[in-house]
């Protein structure tokens, strides 16, 4: 199997299970609070991500190099986060993720101010074109608008932004830092309003809510290995086939039957999304924003690719030391000057 083909593999298993991810949150939600839910689901994260952290052997502290730049990224996770289980809990999967793959127009978008990139006019029509498919799933003055399609949208631009952030910072900052901020942040602002929603939860629950840190945590890791494994243009279109998941379990567990303005504005945003990221496959210069970050929401409680992970590894020169043999130049060859050759044939002799 190819490199590509098995990025590519490790990619839809991935987006498979934080499909599966999402449909527990979606079950949970019927019963309890999105606060509760983010709370307990980081808490029981925190031993997975204390193994990850165990690992890291990069020199440092846990102080952040940016800290305003990380205090904006913890604000967009918790809001995120938030958001995204409660769009789940009140709205059909398959519309959910429809307005949630608008993130890679989005983060088209925010990364010309934030991070300075150029964006041409291609890949300008192709956002205009993905919002109008947005705004054919919300189908505003035809149908009513619920606080969940303001939570998705919401849950679309603060991951975008999260994203564009760690793109921007993910370079000097440590993996640790880079994930532990978040879970705390969540695990601060949902613990302090757990006291106003907290219902009992039976073991079963805890088990559920456990499972989805678990999902959460490996799906994030075969995301990582991933990108390490294929190209980005080939790992980073594998997200939209969350769409095909969300449908089936829509219909298998909570009888959803995607409507036909859904389908095709999320046809016509998953186009757009794709055109920008083969469009930036064909890039020379570096504004490939979408290829270098991840669009799947996040919540703090899985791992997620730096930008020095996207990036395809690079073989290094061979360094030959000057104190080597071949470094220095010698005559051979008729005292032609050059490296003397790894293995030099015998000189003849006059009575050959």
């Amino acid at each position: 199997m190819s490199s590509n083909a098995r990025g590519a593999l490790l990619a839809l298993i991935a987006f498979g299970i934080f499909a599966t991810h999402d449909v527990l949150i979606k079950v949970l939600g019927g019963s309890y609070s999105p606060i509760q839910i983010v709370f307990f689901s980081v808490t029981l994260a925190f031993p997975l991500a204390t193994v990850s952290l165990m690992r890291d052997n990069n020199p440092g502290t846990l102080q952040p190099r940016h800290p305003w730049w990380m205090l904006l990224r913890t604000v967009t996770a918790i809001v995120t986060g938030f958001c995204a289980f409660y769009a789940f809990t009140v709205l059909p999967l398959a519309q959910v993720y429809a307005i949630l793959f608008a993130a890679p127009l989005l983060i088209t978008i925010l990364s010309v101010p934030i991070l300075g990139e150029t964006v041409r006019l291609r890949r300008w029509l192709a956002v205009i074109v993905g919002l109008i498919g947005v705004l054919v799933v919300l189908r505003p003055g035809s149908t009513v608008l619920q606080l969940g399609h303001a939570a998705a949208l919401l849950s679309a631009v603060g991951g975008s932004l999260g994203s564009i952030i760690v793109r921007k910072i993910g370079a000097d900052e440590r993996p640790v830092v880079l994930m532990l901020f978040p879970m705390l942040g969540n695990f601060l602002v949902m613990g302090s309003a757990l006291a106003f929603v907290y219902q009992p939860l039976p073991i079963a629950h805890i088990g559920m809510l456990a499972v989805i840190s678990i999902l959460a945590f490996v799906a994030g890791l075969l995301v990582i290995a991933a990108y390490k494994a294929g190209e980005a243009v080939i790992v980073a279109p594998m997200q939209y086939s969350q769409i095909l998941w969300a449908t089936a379990y829509g219909m298998l567990f909570f009888d959803e039957t995607p409507d036909g303005a859904t389908v095709l504005g999320a046809g016509i945003i998953i186009a757009s999304g794709l055109y920008i990221v083969l469009r930036e496959s064909r890039s020379e210069d570096s504004a490939t924003p979408v290829l270098r970050t991840r669009a799947r929401f996040e919540t703090g409680t899985f791992l997620r690719p730096r930008p020095r992970e996207l990036d395809a590894p690079k073989a290094e020169p061979r360094k030959v030391p000057d104190t080597a043999p071949s470094a220095k130049a010698r005559p051979h060859m008729r005292g032609l000057p050059g490296r003397v050759p790894p293995l030099a044939e015998p000189r003849r002799r006059d009575s050959d």
